[in-house]
Protein backbone atom coordinates (compact mmCIF):
# COMPACT_ATOMS: atom_id res chain seq x y z
CA UNK A 1 0.00 0.00 0.00
CA UNK A 2 1.66 3.37 -0.95
CA UNK A 3 -0.31 5.56 2.12
CA UNK A 4 -2.04 3.80 5.59
CA UNK A 5 -5.46 4.55 5.07
CA UNK A 6 -7.24 1.77 6.79
CA UNK A 7 -7.81 4.61 10.09
CA UNK A 8 -10.41 6.66 7.67
CA UNK A 9 -12.78 3.54 6.94
CA UNK A 10 -14.93 3.93 9.03
CA UNK A 11 -14.87 7.71 7.90
CA UNK A 12 -15.57 6.82 4.47
CA UNK A 13 -18.53 4.09 5.61
CA UNK A 14 -20.12 7.31 6.94
CA UNK A 15 -19.61 9.54 4.35
CA UNK A 16 -21.43 7.00 2.11
CA UNK A 17 -24.06 5.90 4.19
CA UNK A 18 -25.00 10.11 4.93
CA UNK A 19 -24.47 10.58 0.61
CA UNK A 20 -26.91 7.16 -0.04
CA UNK A 21 -29.37 8.27 2.81
CA UNK A 22 -29.85 12.00 1.43
CA UNK A 23 -30.46 10.47 -2.03
CA UNK A 24 -32.66 8.06 -0.64
CA UNK A 25 -34.53 10.37 1.45
CA UNK A 26 -35.21 13.05 -1.20
CA UNK A 27 -36.37 10.13 -3.68
CA UNK A 28 -38.84 8.68 -1.16
CA UNK A 29 -40.07 12.18 -0.27
CA UNK A 30 -40.95 12.51 -3.56
CA UNK A 31 -42.57 9.30 -4.11
CA UNK A 32 -44.50 9.85 -1.03
CA UNK A 33 -46.00 13.20 -1.46
CA UNK A 34 -46.73 13.03 -4.93
CA UNK A 35 -47.40 9.33 -5.51
CA UNK A 36 -49.66 9.70 -8.61
CA UNK A 37 -47.20 11.69 -10.55
CA UNK A 38 -44.33 9.27 -9.27
CA UNK A 39 -46.74 6.57 -9.88
CA UNK A 40 -47.40 7.35 -13.56
CA UNK A 41 -43.75 8.04 -14.76
CA UNK A 42 -42.72 4.67 -12.79
CA UNK A 43 -45.96 2.61 -14.45
CA UNK A 44 -47.07 1.53 -11.26
CA UNK A 45 -50.17 2.56 -8.97
CA UNK A 46 -49.91 5.19 -6.59
CA UNK A 47 -50.36 3.05 -3.90
CA UNK A 48 -47.18 1.15 -4.67
CA UNK A 49 -45.25 4.40 -5.09
CA UNK A 50 -46.11 5.84 -1.80
CA UNK A 51 -45.24 2.92 -0.16
CA UNK A 52 -42.13 2.52 -2.02
CA UNK A 53 -41.14 6.20 -1.15
CA UNK A 54 -41.71 5.60 2.74
CA UNK A 55 -39.64 2.39 2.36
CA UNK A 56 -37.13 4.37 0.80
CA UNK A 57 -37.47 7.04 3.31
CA UNK A 58 -37.21 4.69 6.43
CA UNK A 59 -34.53 3.01 4.87
CA UNK A 60 -32.37 6.60 4.47
CA UNK A 61 -33.04 6.64 7.94
CA UNK A 62 -31.64 4.20 9.15
CA UNK A 63 -28.48 4.14 7.28
CA UNK A 64 -27.89 7.69 7.99
CA UNK A 65 -28.20 7.66 11.72
CA UNK A 66 -26.88 3.60 11.86
CA UNK A 67 -29.69 2.31 13.58
CA UNK A 68 -30.32 -1.49 11.63
CA UNK A 69 -28.06 -0.38 9.56
CA UNK A 70 -28.15 -3.52 7.22
CA UNK A 71 -32.03 -3.86 7.12
CA UNK A 72 -31.89 -0.18 5.65
CA UNK A 73 -29.09 -1.66 3.20
CA UNK A 74 -31.01 -4.47 2.59
CA UNK A 75 -34.57 -2.12 1.54
CA UNK A 76 -32.25 -0.23 -0.46
CA UNK A 77 -30.70 -3.06 -2.08
CA UNK A 78 -34.45 -3.93 -3.34
CA UNK A 79 -35.33 -1.34 -4.91
CA UNK A 80 -32.30 -0.99 -6.79
CA UNK A 81 -32.78 -4.51 -8.09
CA UNK A 82 -36.04 -3.36 -8.88
CA UNK A 83 -34.88 -0.33 -10.85
CA UNK A 84 -32.55 -2.50 -12.33
CA UNK A 85 -34.93 -4.67 -13.62
CA UNK A 86 -37.60 -2.20 -14.95
CA UNK A 87 -34.49 -0.09 -17.00
CA UNK A 88 -33.14 -4.00 -18.56
CA UNK A 89 -36.66 -5.28 -19.07
CA UNK A 90 -39.12 -3.00 -18.81
CA UNK A 91 -38.16 0.08 -20.13
CA UNK A 92 -35.29 -1.53 -22.21
CA UNK A 93 -33.06 1.15 -21.43
CA UNK A 94 -29.13 0.95 -21.80
CA UNK A 95 -26.30 1.11 -19.59
CA UNK A 96 -26.13 4.70 -20.51
CA UNK A 97 -29.33 6.30 -21.79
CA UNK A 98 -29.82 8.60 -24.56
CA UNK A 99 -32.18 10.69 -22.24
CA UNK A 100 -32.26 10.70 -18.57
CA UNK A 101 -30.39 8.11 -15.94
CA UNK A 102 -29.07 4.99 -18.04
CA UNK A 103 -28.80 1.60 -14.98
CA UNK A 104 -25.31 2.12 -14.68
CA UNK A 105 -26.37 4.70 -11.71
CA UNK A 106 -28.61 1.92 -10.47
CA UNK A 107 -25.64 -0.04 -10.29
CA UNK A 108 -22.94 2.54 -8.62
CA UNK A 109 -26.23 2.52 -5.92
CA UNK A 110 -26.51 -0.58 -5.41
CA UNK A 111 -22.89 -1.16 -4.73
CA UNK A 112 -22.57 1.19 -2.39
CA UNK A 113 -25.40 0.19 -0.64
CA UNK A 114 -23.86 -3.65 -0.80
CA UNK A 115 -20.26 -2.23 0.40
CA UNK A 116 -22.89 -0.64 3.73
CA UNK A 117 -24.83 -3.71 3.87
CA UNK A 118 -21.52 -6.57 3.75
CA UNK A 119 -19.77 -3.69 6.65
CA UNK A 120 -23.00 -3.13 8.71
CA UNK A 121 -21.66 0.13 7.86
CA UNK A 122 -18.69 0.64 10.16
CA UNK A 123 -18.31 1.70 13.56
CA UNK A 124 -19.91 4.65 13.94
CA UNK A 125 -23.69 3.22 13.84
CA UNK A 126 -25.93 2.69 16.94
CA UNK A 127 -27.37 -0.55 16.51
Amino acid sequence: MIFETTQLTDFALLFLRIIIAIIFFSSGRSHATHPKERGESLGMPKSVAFLLGVAEMIAAISIATGIFTQLGAGLIIATMLGAIYMKLFVWKTGFYAKEGYGWHYDLLILLGVFVIFTTAGGNYVIL
